[in-house]
This record gives C-alpha cells, sequence and structure tokens, in this order.
C-alpha cells in the first residue's frame, strides 16, 4: 500500500458571529483582529486546514491542523515539503512517519509553529486512515478506550454582561453542564465578579477560568488565591505562556491547579512544564500535537500524575473527533472542551454529526475516527474560502 495523493482544503467559513468578538462587533469579514486585554490574533470567520490522504488501493483519511488564522501557511508546508515527501510510502507506519516528518526540520527550529500544526493534521489523517485499513476505530489502535462518553466542559459564555453570562450559566445547567470554563482576563476584580455571578445562577455547576496569558504573576498569585477560596476546577493560562518558571511559583503557591497547554507542541516542551511541576493539568491540543505526539504527552503527564484534559477551540468535525479518541485512550482525562459557538461548524462537514451537548460527547464509532467527511460540502466550502 502507498499513498498517491496528499490533498488540502482550506476553509475559511462565514459566521454569525465571530469567535471572541464583542456582543454586535463586526470586524472585517476577511480580516483578523484583537480583542485586548487578550493579545492573540482571531479570524472574522472559522478558519481551518483539513488533509486528505489516498492510497492506491482507494483508502482515504482525514486530517485536521488547528490554524485559526493564515491556514495556508500551514498548507502550503504540507503541499510544498510534507506532502511530496509522504508521496509513495506506506502509510501504516504511522510512529516511523511521524518521526521522521519531525526529522525533517527539527534542526532548524520546527518542531513547533505552523510546521507542527501541519504535521498534527497529516498524523491525524494517518491514524485514520490506518483505522480505515484495519477496520478498527483510533482509540482502539492507541491502546483501547478507557470510556466512550466522555464528559465536556462548557467553554465560555459569549455574552457581554455578566447579567446575561449568569442567565446563560443557568440555562446550561439546566441542560445538563456540570462544569463551565470563562473566557477571563479582564483585571482580578472583574474576573472574580464574573466568576461569582456565574456560581449564584448555577449552583453546583464547577467553575474554571481561562486568562488567556494576561496577568503578571502578582496579579495571578493575586487572583489564584481568590479561586482557592471558591474551590475553581482549574486556573488555565495566567500568565505569558513563555514564563514556565512564574508558572512553576503560581502553581506551587495556590491549590487551584493550574492548567497549560494549548501553547506547546510535543513531549519535549511538555517535559520541561511537567517536571518542573509548572502545571498540574496538562492541555495538549490534538489538532496542534497530532495523536502520535498526543499520547507521547499523556504518558509523560501519567508517568507524573498529571491529568489531561484536551484542548480544543475552533477547530471542525475532524479535529473534534480526533480529541475524543484521544481523550477515550487516556486513563486520566477527566473531561474535553466543549466549544458551543464553533459546533455547528464543525458539524457541517460531517455526514453524521457527532454526539455532543453541555455535558459532553458520545464516542464516534467506526473504523478510523469513526466519521465520515461530506466531500461535497468540504470540496465547495474549500472553492467559497
Amino acid at each position: 500500500m502507498r499513498l498517491t495523493e496528499v490533498k488540502t482544503f482550506i476553509l475559511k467559513q462565514p459566521v454569525d458571529r465571530p469567535y471572541a468578538a464583542e456582543d454586535g462587533e463586526r470586524p472585517a469579514e476577511t480580516g483578523y483582529f484583537t480583542r485586548p486585554p487578550w493579545r492573540s490574533l482571531y479570524s472574522a470567520r472559522m478558519e481551518t486546514l483539513l488533509i486528505r490522504l489516498t492510497t492506491d488501493d482507494g483508502h482515504q483519511g482525514w486530517g485536521e491542523a488547528l490554524a485559526p488564522v493564515a491556514p495556508e501557511v500551514a498548507g502550503a508546508i504540507v503541499d510544498r515539503m510534507l506532502g511530496p515527501w509522504l508521496t509513495g510510502r506506506d502509510p501504516r507506519a504511522v510512529r516511523p512517519l511521524w518521526d521522521a516528518m519531525r526529522d525533517l526540520m527539527r534542526e532548524r527550529g520546527h518542531l513547533t509553529g505552523h510546521q507542527a500544526d501541519a504535521m498534527a493534521g497529516l498524523d491525524i489523517a494517518l491514524w485514520d486512515l490506518l483505522g480505515r485499513v484495519t477496520g478498527l476505530p483510533v482509540a482502539q489502535l492507541l491502546g483501547g478506550g478507557y470510556r466512550t462518553e466522555i464528559p465536556g466542559y462548557v467553554s465560555g459564555l459569549a455574552e457581554p454582561t455578566d447579567e446575561r453570562r449568569a442567565a446563560l450559566a443557568a440555562r446550561l445547567a439546566a441542560e445538563g453542564a456540570t462544569t463551565i470554563k470563562l473566557a477571563a482576563g479582564q483585571g482580578v476584580e472583574a474576573d472574580l465578579a464574573t466568576y461569582d455571578a456565574v456560581a449564584a445562577a448555577a449552583p453546583g455547576v464547577r467553575i474554571a477560568l481561562d486568562a488567556h496569558w494576561v496577568y503578571s504573576l502578582a496579579d495571578a498569585l493575586r487572583l489564584g488565591r481568590e479561586l482557592d477560596r471558591r474551590g475553581a476546577l482549574f486556573f488555565e493560562a495566567p500568565i505569558a505562556p513563555e514564563d514556565v518558571e512564574g508558572h512553576r511559583e503560581l502553581a506551587g503557591r495556590i491549590a487551584t491547579p493550574v492548567a497549560v497547554g494549548e501553547c506547546l507542541r510535543n513531549r519535549y516542551e511538555f517535559r520541561d512544564w511537567i517536571t518542573r511541576r509548572a502545571l498540574r493539568v496538562a492541555q495538549p491540543d490534538v489538532a496542534r500535537t497530532g495523536l502520535t505526539e498526543a499520547t507521547a504527552v499523556a504518558a509523560l503527564a501519567d508517568a507524573h500524575h498529571v491529568p489531561v484534559a484536551y484542548h480544543h477551540s475552533v477547530g471542525l468535525g475532524i479535529a473534534l473527533a480526533a480529541g475524543l479518541h484521544a481523550s477515550a485512550a487516556t486513563a486520566d482525562c477527566p473531561f474535553f472542551e466543549y466549544q458551543p459557538t464553533p459546533l455547528p461548524y464543525a458539524q457541517r462537514i460531517l455526514r453524521t454529526p457527532i454526539t455532543a451537548g453541555p455535558s459532553g460527547f458520545t464516542l464516534p464509532d467506526g473504523p478510523g475516527l469513526g466519521i465520515e467527511i461530506d466531500t461535497e460540502t468540504v470540496e465547495r466550502l474549500a472553492e467559497e474560502s
């Protein structure tokens, strides 16, 4: 069996409300914007890179690289370098191919960034293809599933005021949500006010907080101690993502678990954070690490008794399915991120939607990732992008 085609699809779906935009805000439809105090670029559309592999005997596998801005960059890496290198090789050798792809640019510093995103999408596609060839689900190929129902936590409350966030939290709790993560970073007092409003409206719901890397160590400590008093579930991305030592100090001085991982791409980065005890919840994003590297990160975390809660943001149905299979195959995996705003766009490319709701997910059943891609819809969306 040999790979005969590596095909990329750049998707940029128009959305009713851009991810991370304020209520009523309409950034330029084709542009990028920032939402202070958060520093990262966001797109006015739902952007991603999909990859389809085809073999000489007609088997196919699908992958997705999380590329919320400029998916053309990761796509060019696949089209110009990785895809031609993979073509003609036996796709069933997933782990050797991963190691070899990693080695192509590792001495040039490309174990991270766009190169890693491109490799992640290809790796997911290789696992999906292997599952379809063997007739086995990816979770089983990874060693077996611990669960078929994956608990979820609702990520963000997309409302502009605490009153409306609280009302939304109450509705989500009535729909079965047991855990909610607040999109915070608006200042210590403002974040605590949001936390308290949501806690009052949805008693019994566990609450986590994502600060989007905005705080100084001093303010993160102040906020973290208040989260301790409230019994918060975890404190995600509190200070600058390169400040490992700052996170280590914070994690050692508060009881609320510090959660980090969406900014990290490989086991080597995670090893530094985990062994220095700079995080207490690891959050790799499978569409940025790939399944092969995600399992290595999970094994490393397990050896240090650190739970793994896979990150998921604006990825579509392929990234979602890959994250769920990784979650199923990871022993200490308490929950997976449920993104209500991107979910309809994620389901749009699937012939059968993934079973998902505020309480969690059902692992897609079937060979590979357990999903069927609506190729006509993917091709149309790529043409419109």
